[in-house]
């Protein structure tokens, strides 16, 4: 007999002990739990909020990276073979990760058959041998990530539409942009300049206006005019929508998955919570960002309009999983303040791009 099986229950002789039957119903349970727990089904990637994360976005590869730029593309994948049972430390996009699916969970508890739930996405150009310290860093975590795309070396951003993908995050900002020049929400996310503790319980996104979820026409008039003409402009333009910015979509997306709660009489208590943290005063210039996210029938949780203060202690006190804005001094004095914030290099605040394409390693995702 195995160890751990049932014993046989046999007739008692005359004069013995009677053991009870086991039940039927004591032998499933006995089984079942013998039986491992399946990870939820994913997704069909057009049902779903697909977030597409680079694996130097999702952990911690600087040795493999300083590996690769003094010793070669051979060396680099030698060593990841030596080390693939050894995981990966958590990158900067790790905590928002486990943030999106502590909301699935949520929300596969309230609507179990249904698709419209986070879909995560490993995107990277890392050879394909990399694939298994990859997918031992991901289950040592127990991330629930079953998509992979490695290509080995060339650019992954081909595939991004083909993942139906409404947010790419990776720590190479030249894929950003080719991203972006897709049509396809991306940002380059960076590390915090020291550790803050961000909620286990609710997924806290926080958006600049202006070049993200707006587009850069107000900044134009700022750039060529100066403040005084960009008030005058936004008095006169104030119930005229801006066009869209780069991740209207993505904001879009959570307010879809915001109201799911919401109609389960859940609002106070929504694992998602959204901000908007912008440069622009209240007064002078803040109703037309309202009224413009009010014309696409969106809202953020909070709004905050800073007239040109530093963002850093504000978001320090909201602590998001992530920030979005694009202009890097912004996006610098977040990460001086503990918080994990993303570039979206679009708009007239972005510098010239270099006319010659720069080398990126297989791990430079």
């Amino acid at each position: 007999m195995e160890p751990g099986e049932p014993r046989e229950v046999r007739e008692p002789g005359p004069g013995a002990e009677t053991t009870p039957t086991p039940r039927w119903e004591e032998a499933k349970t006995f089984y079942d739990n013998l039986t491992p727990k399946k990870k939820p089904k994913s997704p069909k990637p057009q049902n779903a909020v697909t977030i597409a994360v680079s694996s130097r976005a999702l952990f911690r590869m600087d040795e493999e990276q300083r590996i690769y730029t003094e010793q070669g593309v051979e060396e680099y994948v030698r060593y990841q073979l030596e080390h693939e049972n050894e995981p990966f430390s958590p990158g900067p996009a790790f905590p928002f990760v486990k943030a999106l699916e502590a909301v699935n969970k949520k929300l596969r508890e309230l609507y179990p058959d249904s698709e419209d739930i986070f879909d995560i996405v490993l995107m990277t150009n890392n050879h394909a041998q990399v694939g298994v310290r990859l997918i031992n860093s991901i289950n040592h975590y127990d991330l629930f990530i079953e998509r992979f795309c490695m290509t080995g070396g060339n650019s992954p951003i081909c595939y991004l539409k083909a993942y139906h993908t409404n947010l790419y995050l990776s720590a190479d900002a030249e894929k950003v942009r080719e991203a972006i020049d897709e049509g396809i929400a991306a940002a380059t996310i960076f590390s915090p300049s020291r550790d803050v503790v961000v909620s286990q319980s609710q997924l806290r996104v926080a958006f600049d206006g202006d070049a993200v979820l707006f587009s850069d026409e107000s900044e134009r008039i700022v750039k060529a005019h100066g403040l005084d003409r960009f008030f005058e402009h936004e008095k006169a333009h104030e119930n005229k929508p801006l066009a869209q910015g780069p991740l209207k979509g993505f904001l879009e997306a959570l307010g879809r998955l915001q109201k799911k709660f919401y109609s389960k009489g859940l609002r106070l208590e929504c694992p998602i919570r959204t901000y908007l943290v912008t440069a622009r005063s209240a007064a002078s210039s803040g109703a037309r960002a309202l009224k413009t996210l009010r014309s696409w029938g969106l809202e953020t949780d909070e709004a905050l309009f800073l007239a040109g203060a530093p963002k850093g202690p504000l978001l320090e006190k909201i602590r998001p999983h992530i920030f979005f804005d694009d202009q890097m001094f912004h996006v610098a004095g977040a990460q001086e303040m503990g918080t994990i914030a993303a570039h979206v290099p679009y708009g007239v605040a972005q510098t010239p791009r270099r006319t010659v394409p720069t080398k990126h390693p297989p791990a430079a995702q």
